[in-house]
């Protein structure tokens, strides 16, 4: 097994022989994103024996599965040796993830050490904890549990008093892939490019409070952290309205950049990633300790990149009175003596005709920001976030996994904002598709 003060690479050497067990397999992330990474590391890495097992409450047969399989895996940049070997070892069990005695029959059914990968809605992981909790599970079992962590701060302790309850946290993974890309390997690798970006300057000692108005602040230096995208939706209107552009983006994928952005080097003993990352989310708040900095909105109908968007409100299984946001800003402060005072925006939003995913770094004595790019390069298989946090599961290395406490301090940092915006009445504000994201 590999230390946890190692980055898991895409290409695992050694034999490893897995069996994954995904439980939502009939969800758009195992087919998009889920199955994909898997190939990969299996594609760079000989001597790994996959086999993989889909499950889910509605039934398939085997021959519908491995179509799944197949279709996935034609796109993901990796050979037909190992599309063929991954389809010919996959097949399917309808499961209950609810039920003990269904989970049990899933878990007989993996030919070798079972690695079971809960993508499923938040709602379902205590369940799914409390059924696993009646088994006697074989000591190899390692679990994976997709982001998000619970729905509020209450959930994610809860969530995970129940996971604690069933494997150790060494053999347990919370997955945010946004710890796989390469933006976050290199910010885990080095401070090199922080340190250069002159970010925070001036007195980064002081004790200045924000005020709401963040212009006196930005003498010190900004940060921002964007992912702004030309997609709507693509059809998956019945998830997204039920979550939205902050508790998607903002709550996990981009408040751990910030964390990344803003840590103080790890050493390099075991847990001192997360201690990092734990040390600065305590220090995060919304600026001024309340949501005046936080805002919201929904794309109307318009063009991007020549392609005609619906509104959001009409778009398949959206409910338009539910005012859900297609974009959501925080501002935020990092209570650190580094960062103390610098303003922290994090915004994502869809639909947005001028795409931009980075971190940028901006001086208070106006040089030239520092950018840092989120997204991967599409043609480097090695750089794919999802295959680099597959092998550190199928490896033991939980580096990237998010620890419990990182869980919970994530959804502590937006609660003020989630139940300011639920409390809010009125009309949510539009921008058109294809807007400019700062104008938006």
């Amino acid at each position: 097994m590999q230390t946890s003060t190692e980055i898991p690479e895409v290409a695992i050497g050694g034999q490893v022989k897995r069996t994954i067990a995904i439980l939502g397999a009939g969800g758009d992330l195992t087919e998009r994103l889920l199955l994909p990474g898997i190939a990969k590391v299996a594609d760079a890495s000989p001597d790994v024996e996959l086999h993989i097992i889909g499950a889910a409450r509605t039934p398939q047969t085997r021959d519908e599965w491995r179509d799944v399989v197949r279709q996935s895996l034609d796109d993901a940049g990796v050979s037909q040796r190992t599309i063929d070997s991954l389809v010919s070892r996959s097949e399917f069990v309808a499961t209950d993830a609810s039920s003990a005695e269904e989970l049990r029959e899933l878990l007989e059914a993996c030919p070798s050490s079972p690695l079971l990968y809960v993508a499923l809605p938040p709602v379902m992981g205590e369940k799914v904890a409390a059924a696993l909790a009646e088994l006697d599970l074989p000591d190899d079992v390692r679990i994976a549990i997709e982001k998000p962590f619970g729905e509020s701060e209450e959930s994610a302790r809860a969530l995970n008093e129940a996971l604690a309850a069933v494997v150790p946290e060494d053999r347990l993974w919370r997955i945010d892939h946004f710890l796989g890309t390469p933006a976050a390997v290199e910010l885990i690798r080095s401070r090199e490019r922080i340190e250069a970006s002159g970010v925070p300057v001036g007195d980064v000692g002081s004790t200045t409070k924000g005020t709401g108005d963040t212009r006196d602040a930005e003498s010190r230096g900004r940060v921002e952290i964007i992912f702004e995208e030309g997609l709507g939706i693509e059809g998956r209107g019945a998830f997204y309205d039920d979550t939205g552009a902050l508790r998607d983006m903002l709550q996990s994928h981009l408040m751990l950049m910030l964390a990344l952005t803003a840590m103080e080097q790890p050493g390099e003993e075991p847990g001192a990633l997360d201690d990092a990352l734990a040390v600065v989310l305590r220090a995060t708040r919304v600026w001024d300790e309340h949501p005046v900095s936080a805002r919201r909105a929904r794309y109307a109908a318009g063009e991007v990149d020549g392609n005609r968007l619906p509104a959001y409100a009409d778009e398949e299984d959206v409910d338009a009175d539910r005012g859900t946001e297609t974009l959501a800003e925080l501002t935020l402060r990092v209570d650190t003596p580094r960062w103390r005072g610098v303003p922290f925006v994090l915004r994502s939003a869809k639909a947005i005709g001028e795409a931009r995913q980075e971190i940028v770094l901006t001086p208070g004595d106006g040089a030239a920001p520092t950018r840092i790019p989120l997204r991967a390069p599409a043609d480097d298989s090695s750089a794919d976030p999802y295959a680099r946090v597959i092998a550190g599961l199928l490896t033991g290395n939980t580096l990237l996994s998010v620890r419990g406490d990182v869980a919970e301090e994530l959804w502590r940092i937006v609660t003020p904002v989630l139940e300011a915006w639920e409390s809010e009445a009125g009309e949510l504000p539009e921008y058109a598709a294809g807007t400019v994201g700062t104008d938006a």
